[in-house]
């Protein structure tokens, strides 16, 4: 029986992510959980099988030896517009964090709406357990997110609006005891960036 290409994505991206070793920074876990919580986030709101091949996929042209010619040749045109969409650049030019993540920044607000609502569950998936793994580096990284997912206001407004939630309520835990980061700590970051 034919393989959907859902199915096709879920195989290629576990074997590509376990074959590079991967593995979830602070949980150690197989690195496949993520594209796997992705996936269901975006089917939450589509069961576009496109976008849920691509979602499984986001990560495997940066983090594997896998190529954007490889995605399109397994998974046609349309996958490889999305993942390609998804993949970070090298930044040669960029001098330090800020100056990458802007580019960055800039890269996915320029994205397709599909690439977007991917995106926006990706920072979903990422940003939920950020906080209790690493506080000192979630005050950035939230920052980052705050500031990027206002560029991704063409992906799904359901996703978006899970995605500012989870950033502010993890933003505003943090500047709650034992953390007690000031207001204008962020505000000072997020200036950085610009």
């Amino acid at each position: 029986m034919m393989q959907s290409l859902e199915e096709q994505a879920r195989r290629y991206a576990s074997k590509a992510h376990a074959e590079a070793g991967q593995r979830r920074k602070y949980t150690d876990e197989p690195y496949i959980v993520h594209p796997a919580a992705v996936v269901e986030l975006v089917r939450s709101v589509t069961d576009n099988e496109v976008m849920l091949a691509a979602a499984w996929l986001h990560d495997t042209v940066e983090d594997t030896s896998s190529t954007l010619n490889d995605i399109e040749s397994h998974f046609g045109a349309e996958v490889a517009l999305l993942v390609g969409m998804l993949t970070n650049t090298p930044q040669p030019e960029a001098k330090n964090r800020a100056m990458r993540k802007a580019a960055h920044f800039r890269h996915t607000a320029t994205a397709c709406a599909e690439a977007q609502t991917i995106k926006l569950a990706d920072i979903i998936d990422n940003t939920r357990s950020i906080i209790q793994f690493d506080a000192r580096f979630a005050r950035v990284y939230l920052v980052e997110k705050r500031l990027q997912i206002a560029l991704l206001k063409k992906g799904d407004s359901v996703l978006w609006q899970q995605a500012s939630i989870v950033i502010e309520q993890g933003i505003y835990q943090l500047t709650e005891p034992p953390y007690n980061v000031p207001v204008s700590w962020f505000a000072r970051q997020a200036a950085r960036y610009i």
